[in-house]
């Protein structure tokens, strides 16, 4: 029998961010930058992430990353700091940011 249980704490913290990633002069090229930045972000902040857009263009990207947690203050702190990691990557320039805390 399934239990439901009222959930009044879940905060989503999401976020999409467009890159340009100057070196890539090929799609394998593009493509080896944002596997490893999103392997990278996965293991460090355990956070979903994927390229959602501009799959088939060589120097564009967009990422797209969650976070699940029962506080809006640490949802805030999350983004931050994965937007700060991302940021600090000479690889990439981030072009457009957009956060949602839901």
């Amino acid at each position: 029998m399934l239990k439901y249980y009222e959930v009044n704490n879940m905060v989503i913290g999401a976020c999409t961010v467009e890159l340009i990633i100057y070196e890539a002069n090929s799609l394998k090229e593009k493509r080896q930058v944002i596997k490893s930045l999103i392997e990278r972000i996965k293991s460090r902040y355990n956070t979903s992430i994927a390229e959602i857009d501009f799959n088939d263009k060589w120097r564009r990207s967009i990422i797209g990353f969650a976070c699940v947690t029962n506080n809006t203050k640490h949802a805030n702190k999350m983004v931050s700091n994965v937007l700060k990691f991302i940021e600090r990557d000479s690889r990439v320039e981030v072009s457009n940011i957009n956060i949602e805390i839901l």
